[in-house]
């Protein structure tokens, strides 16, 4: 009676999990949805010979509510205590705690996280201005990506580099990312399995050139260029790669956020694969259909006709308050449908990858992993931009379910559509089979095209 029980649920409600049970082919960048992952936060304690707080408050002093420099906090639930550091904040009464980009346990949770929500790999920000600017903090990237590497072996996750030139000089940039791609290359870190390679060679991701805003070297698209070929083909062979550009949103036109020397327009064409930058280009759903009108479709027109991969950038929304005295919630989420209007622009236009910015920013408020949905679960001290500011309620991974859904979209796993899926990435691999069989009976009664959690708060 029990096995005709069973057989009977899985009949009725057949179970989709969204996460793969094998790792994803690292062979190509084409049909996934990757991640940028910043990795930056260190915690006084922690196994950094820092011994400070990185990232998460001014002056790497400890967090106390009047010194933040992040906009949301991480909902810390499923974390083990040797993963949290105590703050001078309170959460009722009690300490509150933050976590350490340098601890592998941590680290391997969030990979593990994009295994249960579909989510293809991650580029780990790799500042080049950190690289030469401290022996201490350089350790810290460098950890973070092997521990990147490591997990992303685990969890059958694929894994590439971005090298951020923000805030670098003329002098400096170019040799030391030179420097750094080699030093990866000879220690074997491109021949793991779970580097991504794309027209068969390992891809290398640069984000900066040809900005006018002054801070993103070269200003010389000469020297951009030949940057440029050494990975495509100057370099001794062991060392070239497919190179993926980080561009401004108005490449194509040499305007807005680009520089407009003519001869930037050959550089922007001679990389392999090209993602313009869109966060903060727009700030509600009929800006990103303007951006997919204006931008995206005739991008796409453009890349095909110069042989180069386009790879659009999606986002959830914006806010730096305790960054930069900007008001707070600058670009509202909508509850998430900011963010998918984005994924189903860019993939009703035919794109086939899609860049997510950010996993881990709560910087400024970009970030898709778990976040606290109310105040109730932020530190009594301080703002904190939480996933009700909308007015919605929605739990703390709400922003990895439309990134697993978005996923799915962009494989034509589900249909295109402009409408978020009821009870998005509900079923995901870590879900035990009687909790999906509940969920996918509860999601069933709530009838056809509604959706059981997106719901204004009364």
């Amino acid at each position: 009676m029990k096995k005709f029980f069973i057989l009977y649920l899985f009949l009725c409600f057949p179970i989709f999990i969204s996460a793969e049970t094998k790792p994803v082919d690292s062979n190509t960048l084409h049909n996934k949805i990757m991640c940028g992952y910043q990795g930056w936060f260190t915690a006084a304690g922690d196994e950094n010979e820092l011994d400070r707080w990185i990232h998460w408050a001014r002056n790497h002093e400890s967090p106390n509510g009047t010194n933040l420099l992040v906009e949301m906090y991480p909902d810390l639930s499923e974390f083990s205590d040797d993963e949290l550091f105590a703050t001078d904040m309170t959460m009722n009464g009690t300490n509150a705690y933050l976590y350490s980009g340098r601890t592998y346990k941590t680290i391997n949770r969030h990979v593990k996280w994009m295994k249960e929500y579909g989510i293809d790999g991650i580029f780990a920000q790799r500042f080049v201005v950190a690289l030469y600017q401290g022996i201490d903090y350089v350790n810290h990237i460098k950890t973070v990506s092997r521990n990147l590497l490591k997990s992303c072996e685990e969890h059958g996750r694929v894994f590439a580099v971005m090298y951020d030139v923000s805030g670098s000089t003329e002098e400096k940039f170019w040799k030391t990312i030179k420097a750094d791609w080699i030093d990866m290359v000879d220690k074997g870190m491109m021949n793991n399995p779970r580097y991504l390679k794309h027209n068969g060679k390992p891809v290398v991701a640069i984000w900066g050139f040809g900005f006018k805003d002054g801070v993103h070297p070269p200003t010389n698209p000469a020297v951009a260029q030949a940057v440029i070929d050494w990975f495509k083909t100057n370099a001794p062979p062991k060392y070239r790669a497919t190179v993926l550009g980080g561009v401004p949103g108005f490449w194509r036109t040499l305007n807005g956020d680009s520089r407009t020397d003519p001869a930037w327009a050959d550089v922007y064409r001679s990389f392999d694969i090209i993602s313009p930058w869109s966060v903060g280009r727009y700030g509600n759903q009929a800006g990103a259909d303007d951006w997919r009108k204006t931008k995206i479709v005739p991008d796409l027109k453009e890349t095909h006709k110069s042989g180069i991969d386009y790879f659009p950038v999606i986002w959830p929304g914006f806010s730096w308050k305790n960054l930069t005295g900007n008001k707070p919630n600058q670009i509202p989420r909508n509850g998430g449908k900011f963010f998918w209007r984005q994924a189903y622009n860019a993939v009703s236009a035919g794109a086939e990858m899609i860049y997510v910015a950010m996993f881990d920013e709560v910087d400024e408020a970009t970030a898709i992993y778990k976040t606290a949905p109310t105040t109730a679960e932020t530190p009594d001290q301080g703002f904190w931009l939480t996933l009700d500011a909308d007015g919605y309620s929605l739990p703390s991974d709400w922003y990895l379910r439309l990134t697993c859904e978005s996923g799915k979209m962009l494989r034509h796993d589900i249909p295109i559509t402009s409408i978020i899926p009821a009870d998005p990435g509900s079923h995901h691999a870590s879900t035990n089979i009687l909790e999906v069989i509940k969920v996918k009976c509860m999601s069933t009664n709530a009838g056809a095209g509604s959706n059981s959690i997106l719901n204004k708060k009364e």
